[in-house]
Formats: structure tokens, C-alpha cells, sequence
């Protein structure tokens, strides 16, 4: 199986309107920037989008919120998008907001087969409505089910032409899980390189897992806010 497209434009065929998408990455950090430019230059609608965030204004998911793609965020944190939040109050954009940790597992369930776990993030307050609540010894827990997707887009430092992938620093956040909780996976990544060329034992995610591969290219890698001292 050739895993291999020459693009962004090729890997994203068979995303439709209405379908669900996860999208891997940690603010604008690891984020699959040419695929996410791919899909703001389509005229597919409707989508569901389970990300840790909704980019920012003009850039990552912002570039498919300014265009009225996304009818459904399913998030953790989203406070960097003005456009987001507009939408947000004009009740234009369904929102379901998630404690980190209970979405990474969420999605982590999703790629393992377990369909439910129970958590105690979120008992007592508007994120429990409608939940299943078991008690485990002193503790109230609420039952949260897994998350997957029609397709799983991530981004990784390297891969190889059979679909292994390793992530560089903080870029692995939700990347690694992403990947396994998608019927199809998409892999962007800075360096494409030959089966074998990659030490086996620094593999985050095995090809098995991945059925579509591509080198990206004019990353930006912008910065959310930038810090420095005197």
C-alpha cells in the first residue's frame, strides 16, 4: 500500500461536509497547517472539529471558523479566537467544551477501543448534565465515552514513507492520540524520509496507524503571544 501523496490538496480527498475531523496540536504548536489551508480553500461546510483549540484569528482553525466551515467545536480551550467567540454568543457555532485531561482521554479511548471511562474533572458543575454518575469509594465520577473521527489530520517533526511518525517537543501533545482514533489518518510532516531511516525505538506512532503521508512545506510556526525580558 503506497501511503505517499504529493500534497495537502491530495491527502484531504475524501473529507465531505458533515463530516468529523480531528485536528492534532497544542495552540498554533504542531498543528497540520497545510492541510488545515487545504480545507479553507474547499467549499466544504457542516464540519465537526475535535481539537484543543480553535486557532486563533486569520490562522489555524480561525482560517475555517472566518469562513463559516465548522458547525461544531469540541474543545478545551478557545479563548485566543475572537471570530470563535462571536460566533460562540451568536449561537451560530455548537460548542462542547472539555477539561483538558478528559479530552485527551476522550480521544486516547477513542484509538484504544474503550468505549467509556469514568472521571472525576468536571461532577458538580454544567459539564456533568446529562452523564452517567458512579461513586468509587469517597468520590464521584462521571462517565465519559471515547471520541473518534471520519478523519484524524496530525503533523510530526519526521515520518517515513510507511506512515511512522515522531513528534518534536510539546508538537505531541494530541498529535499521538489523534492519529490512532481516526478511520483515516493524514500525516503532514516537515522531513519525509525512506523506510529505516528512523530509529525504530523514537517512533511515537507506528505506520499501522496511518494511511495517508505527506512533507508539508512554508510552515510558520507562528507564536500565539510572544514573551521576553530585558
Amino acid at each position: 500500500m503506497n501511503k505517499v501523496v504529493q500534497n495537502a490538496i491530495e491527502a484531504i480527498r475524501g473529507i465531505e461536509s458533515q463530516m468529523t475531523l480531528m485536528l492534532g496540536g497544542f495552540g498554533l504548536c504542531g498543528i497540520p497547517e497545510n492541510c488545515i489551508a487545504a480545507l479553507a480553500a474547499t467549499d466544504i461546510t457542516g464540519l465537526t472539529c475535535i481539537s484543543n483549540n480553535a486557532g486563533i484569528d486569520g490562522f489555524g482553525l480561525g482560517m475555517l471558523l472566518r469562513r463559516h466551515q465548522i458547525e461544531k467545536m469540541i474543545s478545551s480551550y478557545v479563548g485566543e479566537n475572537k471570530e470563535f467567540e462571536r460566533q460562540l454568543l451568536s449561537r451560530e457555532l455548537e460548542v462542547e467544551l472539555i477539561p483538558q485531561g478528559t479530552l485527551a482521554e476522550r480521544i486516547r479511548a477513542g484509538g484504544a477501543g474503550i468505549p467509556a471511562f469514568y472521571v472525576p474533572a468536571g461532577y458538580g458543575t454544567e459539564v456533568a448534565e446529562g452523564k452517567p454518575v458512579r461513586q468509587f469509594g469517597d468520590k464521584m465520577y462521571l462517565e465519559e465515552q471515547w471520541l473518534k473521527a471520519d478523519f484524524s489530520i496530525v503533523k510530526a517533526w519526521k515520518g517515513d514513507t510507511n506512515g511512522n511518525l515522531i513528534y518534536r517537543y510539546v508538537a505531541n501533545n494530541f498529535n499521538h492520540a489523534m492519529a490512532m482514533a481516526g478511520k483515516i489518518t493524514i500525516a503532514e510532516v516537515e522531513e519525509l524520509v525512506p523506510v529505516g531511516a528512523l530509529e525504530p525505538n523514537h517512533i511515537h506512532t507506528p505506520g499501522v496507524f496511518v494511511q495517508r503521508i505527506f512533507q508539508g512545506q512554508n510552515y510558520e510556526k507562528r507564536i500565539e503571544f510572544a514573551t521576553t525580558r530585558d
